[in-house]
């Protein structure tokens, strides 16, 4: 067999599910899936799922997605992705983390979220490659940096990690307006994390609560922006660069996502 190519990791803004019927958005995903190399499997962190120890979801084919939010209309959640399993990949993942102190939980009930299926069905609409979602065990993130560097074989195994969160998240102060200027605290915390990522300054990262600009504003809690030190992680050995590949705002939001090479 030939030798997969090493994959990329990414860390992308995922936004509700209304965010799917933004075609700016959708076309950005589709471009960025059109250019990486196709993977033979993808791994998933996403915001919404927090659960200690790390636990791996279901690994059957077409497992059932978690509809995991209220108030929206009934065609949200109509929507499917009935992408193949990977219990190889779990099996996997299981061995990379796993060691002393350090235990995986299996929640086989447990399908895709909102965080990880409403971008994958933008970038891999055909559903056709094998796909695992895993919890964030901490929302600590030298915790998630190492956990990224435990992962970080699976890109030479031709897996695809990507982080799903949101670069600035505060639904209490979100603009009325879907495109256009975005209220100061989410630019500035928007741009230094930016400058910081592509300098990649780690150290400023771990500590942005202290270091970013309006970060209390920019998330009132974390978990959006936690994602990205899984995927940082993952460089952390082996860093070729880091790119922008989304940038704009969405109702104020900053939907900034990166590329690790």
């Amino acid at each position: 067999m030939t030798r997969p190519r090493r994959m990329p990791t990414l860390y992308l803004s995922h936004g509700a599910p209304p965010l799917a019927d933004d075609t700016r958005w959708t076309r950005e995903l589709a471009d960025w899936s059109a250019e990486l190399p196709r993977p033979r499997a993808i791994l998933m962190v996403s915001a919404h799922w927090e659960d200690a120890p790390l636990t791996v979801g279901a690994t059957t084919d077409a497992a059932p997605l978690t509809y995991d939010f209220w108030g929206f209309p009934q065609r949200y959640y109509a929507v499917t992705y009935p992408h193949p399993g990977a219990p190889g990949l779990a099996e996997r993942v299981s061995a990379l983390v796993s060691g002393p102190g350090r235990h995986v939980h299996q929640d086989p009930a447990r399908g895709l979220d909102h965080g990880a299926y409403v971008p994958l069905k933008e970038m891999y609409p055909d559903a056709d490659i094998p796909v695992l979602q895993v919890s964030m065990p901490t929302l600590d993130p030298a915790e998630l940096l190492e956990l990224g560097r435990r992962l970080a074989p699976l890109r030479e195994e031709g897996v695809l990690i990507v982080g799903s969160g949101f670069t600035t998240h505060n639904l209490r102060l979100m603009s009325p307006t879907t495109h256009g200027d975005a209220p100061a605290w989410s630019s500035e915390f928007d741009d230094w994390t930016h400058r910081t990522v592509l300098d990649h300054d780690v150290d400023a990262l771990l500590d942005f609560e202290h270091k970013a600009p309006a970060a209390s504003l920019a998330h009132p809690r974390s978990d959006h922006f936690a994602p990205l030190f899984v995927a940082l992680g993952t460089s952390l050995d082996a860093h070729d660069r880091s790119t922008s590949t989304v940038d704009g705002y969405w109702h104020g939001m900053a939907k900034r996502s990166f590329q690790f090479d």
